[in-house]
């Protein structure tokens, strides 16, 4: 029996085969650029035009600045998950982490309370990813720097040009001249959009930066001069400022071939990255990596971009996932056509109304799931519905609930004032766990509260950056 993805697919080559070249030639190319852990206030773009927290004090990124000024900034965007992989699987198949059953990207921890699920971490060949769809659809299709979701690398997953199965190692291989292949990344980019600018073939890459992993292989110079203006050699803070730069030079770079190959007009370019790295400055946001408080999964997000206006905002939650149907939408993939499970909604006509609108998803809110021990932090969710957003935390299971249009930093816990509000978030987040069947902790049988490791859990914002608590670090 023929599969439904097998037949969506002859479909979309059909369309392809079909369409004429003036219609093909009419769509736009896409270059998606995705950092590593840069956090929602970390660039010089600001990411909330009233929020001074939501910019760096310390990084300088020029193009970064630049490339806001000529589009659009989403105040309110979402990473699909706190750490690396979940999110990159989730922009490839337009899913959640929670109902693709791969929510954390580090070895489980053992020695508390609750177990972490087991998660199968490899993409698996029976999903569509964003890659496929757009080849079938008639597009070139290009994937390079960190794949890190396993499954052969993205040649098995419509990339007619890619970097291979690459992960974290790929970071620490490349130093000055070339941090973290950064500079290679940009001329494969060029090259690629050169030779299907020539062909008349629209194109969609995607640029999956290694920084900022392996800070400290940034350019001599840089690092340089962030240890005047940091006042500290070898500190982690000057190291991440300068391959914080460096990666904005990359960027400057790929923005420079687009212009310089007649491309800007027809092509749209995307900024964002897959977690988000603490809240930085007072006043910013709790949390970080591995939590699913702001600071863990709110990131910048920055598109340019035909109808796109100038130095313009969107103030409308996002999420990564909601990319997905996006591109497909701008490269004219039929809605039919498009995976029935996926759960985001094309950001399309917000980009179109000046940021107005909101986006027509399956479902209206947006779940965060990270049934697991990391950076101080136990298995925890969360909900946000509106400007109200709902955390459980399973080992006590408790929640908290916060108004993040008065209380952007989740400081003022609401759920004791509004507890009709409390209970009706969590329903809706438990309905929506349920319904993806999402992976969830169970007892840990073998728990002894009285051992030398046990640990209270962490409430006040997510943990501290970096604390360890029975495990390594997450490293993704």
């Amino acid at each position: 029996m023929t599969s439904p993805r097998a037949i969506a697919a002859a479909l979309i080559a059909l369309l392809a085969t079909i369409a004429t070249a003036a219609d093909r030639d009419s769509r736009p190319n896409i270059v998606f650029m995705l950092a590593d852990d840069q956090g929602w206030n970390g660039l010089s773009v600001a990411m909330h035009p009233e929020i001074a927290a939501s910019r760096s004090e310390i990084f300088q990124t020029p193009n970064l600045e630049k490339l806001a000024a000529e589009g659009t900034r989403f105040s309110n965007a979402y990473a699909p998950a706190p750490v690396c992989s979940p999110t990159r699987i989730s922009l490839q198949t337009g899913k959640s982490p929670a109902r693709l059953h791969w929510t954390k990207a580090a070895p489980p921890e053992s020695g508390h309370p609750l177990l972490e699920p087991q998660l199968v971490k490899q993409i698996a060949d029976g999903e569509a990813t964003i890659g496929e769809l757009l080849h079938q659809a008639g597009y070139a299709t290009a994937h390079y720097g960190k794949w890190h979701i396993a499954g052969g690398g993205p040649g098995r997953h419509g990339y007619d040009e890619h970097d291979g199965d690459t992960g974290n190692e790929q970071a620490s291989q490349f130093t000055d001249p070339n941090p973290v292949d950064i500079f290679g990344m940009a001329d494969r980019a060029q090259a690629f959009m050169a030779k299907n600018s020539q062909a008349g073939k629209p194109f969609f890459i995607q640029l999956s930066w290694n920084a900022l992993h392996a800070s400290e292989n940034a350019l001599k110079a840089t690092l340089a001069k962030y240890e005047r203006l940091t006042g500290g050699s070898g500190d982690k803070r000057t190291s991440t400022a300068a391959i914080t730069e460096d990666l904005d030079t990359g960027v400057g770079r790929v923005l420079d071939a687009i212009d310089r190959l007649g491309l800007v007009g027809t092509t749209y370019v995307i900024y964002t990255s897959d977690n988000g790295s603490g809240g930085g400055r007072r006043g910013g946001l709790s949390g970080g990596k591995g939590s699913v408080w702001e600071g863990g999964v709110r990131v910048p997000l920055i598109v340019r971009g035909p109808g796109v206006a100038a130095n313009s905002w969107c103030h409308v939650p996002v999420v990564g996932y909601d990319l997905f149907p996006t591109f497909c939408e701008w490269a004219k993939v039929p809605k039919t056509t498009l995976p029935a499970d996926i759960e985001g909604g094309s950001i399309a006509p917000l980009l179109a109304h000046d940021g107005q609108g909101e986006v027509q998803r399956p479902r209206e809110e947006l779940v965060f799931h990270f049934p697991h021990y990391q950076t101080g932090n136990t298995p925890h969710s969360a909900i946000r519905v509106g400007d109200l957003k709902l955390l459980k935390f399973y080992e006590d299971d408790t929640v908290k609930l916060f108004d993040l249009a008065k209380d952007i930093g989740e400081r003022d816990d609401l759920a004791s004032r509004m507890p009709a509000e409390a209970t009706r978030l969590r329903q809706r987040l438990e309905k929506y766990l349920a319904d993806v069947h999402a992976q969830l902790p169970t007892v840990n049988p073998r728990y002894d509260a009285n051992a030398p490791t046990a640990q209270p859990p962490a409430r006040g914002g997510g943990g501290k950056r970096g604390a360890k608590r029975g495990g390594k670090e997450e490293r993704g």
